[in-house]
């Protein structure tokens, strides 16, 4: 019985590892705290978005990368992109994606989101605290092209209509908005005038 729990804390300490340390970023450009997205949750923002093989999917924000590598591996993304600001979440991001077998087609970088180039997204995936939303719906808006979609979870854009909202119950976690449910807003870039 010992050795089963070391066996099993060794395989997940540095799991557990990377994602504390995330969680205490002290970076003045973090915008949120790592927060691992439920799989049901995963599921239904790549489901919103219509993901299929024609798509380049980019998750600003991208933590662990499960949003990313869901998109290859269910949805059969054709590329995906993460970036997050830990060093540590975008090494096991990669690795995992090596492990799903979509390291050809996924990749992760240490980057500042706002300086990410989006402009080839054609779906965009957001996680992101509030203070975040107003530069990144400036961003999107202007780099995005006409019909990108773009899913957020919980903090909607101020400006920006969106196409749909979804509530979706998660009765196992309160969200980081301390609510039951996550709310996803489905967007879409408007023709350029």
């Amino acid at each position: 019985m010992k050795n089963a729990f070391a066996i099993a804390f060794a395989a997940i300490s540095p799991f557990c590892w990377c994602h504390a340390d995330a969680q205490t970023s002290n970076k003045p450009e973090a915008v949120a705290p790592y927060a691992a997205t439920l799989t049901i949750v995963v599921d239904a923002m790549l489901k919103l978005a219509d993901v299929g093989p024609a798509d380049f999917v980019v998750d600003l924000g991208s933590g662990d990368g499960r949003i990313v590598i869901a998109a290859a591996t269910k949805y059969n993304a054709r590329r995906g992109l993460g970036v997050d600001i830990e060093p540590r979440l975008v090494k096991f991001a990669n690795d995992s994606a090596a492990q799903a077998g979509v390291a050809d087609r996924v990749a992760f970088r240490e980057e500042d989101l706002y300086k990410t180039d989006v402009s080839e997204a054609t779906v965009v995936t957001v996680y992101l605290l509030p203070r975040a939303m107003p530069p990144l719906e400036r961003k999107l808006l202007a780099e995005l092209k006409p019909g990108a979609r773009v899913v957020v979870q919980d903090y909607p854009f101020p400006n920006w209509r969106a196409e749909r909202v979804v509530e979706l119950k998660t009765p196992d976690k309160v969200t980081a908005a301390g609510l039951p449910y996550a709310q996803l807003y489905l967007y879409k870039v408007p023709a350029k005038p």
